[in-house]
């Protein structure tokens, strides 16, 4: 996933979880946070961040924030992003899902029971719900998920074993916006409900997936899997 139009800037405060102050080359601007998370190890004062200038005329705030330095890694934090990356895989042929084929058929935002899911797959005998979710937060070389409590999150996997149970097949993709992390794992501390309705999830046949991603400053690109501990 490219984009356009990006600068540095330097952070400043997030005085709601949809805006972000930054500092552009002395001037102050605010900025849309597409990630409502906490991101409070990302979003430190002083920080070093990248945004894309916004399309004038579509939204109050001029730029988007999508990436923040921590230490020596880059961290995308644009949450439309893990979806936009697993979709062009999916389509380019790059991504494939056990158990599943080529993909015959590939929509987004499909109705199942309560929920709708970011992609449905078809291929020539099988049928499949695809949930992605982002993962910014990492403590120690470990991506955790979610770093805020998330009941949306367990709706999700209570919506995918009734899928599984339905018949047809059921994946849940973590995408780790960020590169050099040793595992993944729910972050039980913050929300262990999400813990244990991941754990249910997996063991009724949900699969959970898990990848990493490299970042630049105007790009984020899927990269290699990482290994998942529930």
């Amino acid at each position: 996933m490219k984009y356009r139009n990006v600068i540095s800037g330097v952070f400043i405060e997030r005085p709601n979880r949809f805006i972000a102050i930054c500092d552009i080359d002395g001037q102050t601007v605010k900025a849309h946070v597409r990630n409502t998370g906490r991101c409070r190890e990302l979003l430190i004062k002083g920080v070093k961040v990248y945004l894309e200038i916004s399309e004038w005329g579509k939204r109050k705030t001029g730029y988007t924030l999508i990436a923040v330095e921590k230490g020596d890694r880059l961290v995308n934090i644009d949450s439309i992003a893990p979806n936009k990356v697993v979709l062009e895989n999916l389509q380019n042929g790059k991504l494939a899902f056990p158990n599943m084929g080529e993909p015959k058929l590939i929509k987004t935002e499909k109705q199942f029971g309560d929920s709708k899911f970011d992609i449905y797959l078809e291929t020539d005998n099988k049928k499949a719900f695809v949930e992605v979710k982002g993962v910014t937060l990492e403590e120690d070389g470990i991506a955790l998920f979610p770093d805020a409590p998330t009941e949306r999150g367990i709706k999700h996997m209570k919506e995918l074993i009734k899928a599984v149970d339905e018949g047809y097949d059921a994946y849940i993709v973590f995408i780790i916006q960020m590169k050099g992390v040793s595992s993944f794992s729910p972050n039980i501390r913050t929300h262990p409900e999400f813990g244990v309705e991941l754990n249910n999830a997996y063991k009724s046949g949900v699969h959970v997936l898990c990848f990493d991603t490299v970042v630049e400053a105007d790009s984020i690109t899927l990269a290699d899997p990482v290994p998942v501990v529930i």
